[in-house]
């Protein structure tokens, strides 16, 4: 693992190879994101696995923001990164449904009818997450480390330096609150 932590922060500093050996080593973890997360949205974006791993690999090596030290951290900021490919390319389908693209102008308001179940649901929890992360940032971030990335309470602990009963009060203070947020 150190051998990997090492990689990360060289690719971090702007090593391009240290950042293709991080990606060639971490390849079959965002894989694993990759199908949870798109299991979780219905498989409603279009995206196979491999076009959204590939789609955050590009937003991951151009985040000069990445801060991320170990194995643990690059998975969880990679499953932000997943998080937000998802929600762009609903956002973007649901423009266009809505007319974005579109000469004519409909007054018929069944195009916002057609809006697929599964992709309604992931707009609305991430509005939810965009309030909830004014209120508690840290529920936030252990909401998308283990809902969206899979990490354990143990590995989430570690990453934001609480204990992991910390790590379970935030999980269901943000439950309750995404679920007021989604009614």
């Amino acid at each position: 693992m150190g051998d990997l932590t090492t990689l990360i922060r060289r690719a971090h500093q702007g090593d391009a190879e240290a950042r293709e050996e991080v990606y060639r080593q971490l390849y079959g973890d965002l894989c694993r994101l990759a199908r949870s997360r798109l299991a979780r949205s219905g498989r409603n974006t279009l995206l196979d696995t491999s076009a959204l791993v590939n789609e955050a690999y590009i937003r991951l090596a151009g985040a000069s923001s990445l801060v991320a030290e170990d194995r643990h951290r690059y998975l969880a900021y990679a499953s932000r990164a997943m998080r937000s490919v998802v929600v762009d390319l609903i956002r973007s389908r649901a423009t266009a449904r809505r007319g974005s693209l579109a000469r004519h102008v409909s007054l018929d308001t069944s195009l916002r009818d057609n809006l697929a179940a599964g992709e309604d649901e992931i707009l609305r929890v991430q509005e939810a997450l965009e309030e909830l992360i004014t209120i508690d940032e840290r529920a936030v971030r252990v909401v998308e480390m283990r809902y969206f990335a899979g990490l354990a309470e143990k590995e989430i602990a570690e990453i934001l330096g609480v204990t992991e009963r910390t790590v379970r009060r935030d999980w269901e203070k943000a439950r309750l609150l995404l679920a007021a947020a989604l009614k």
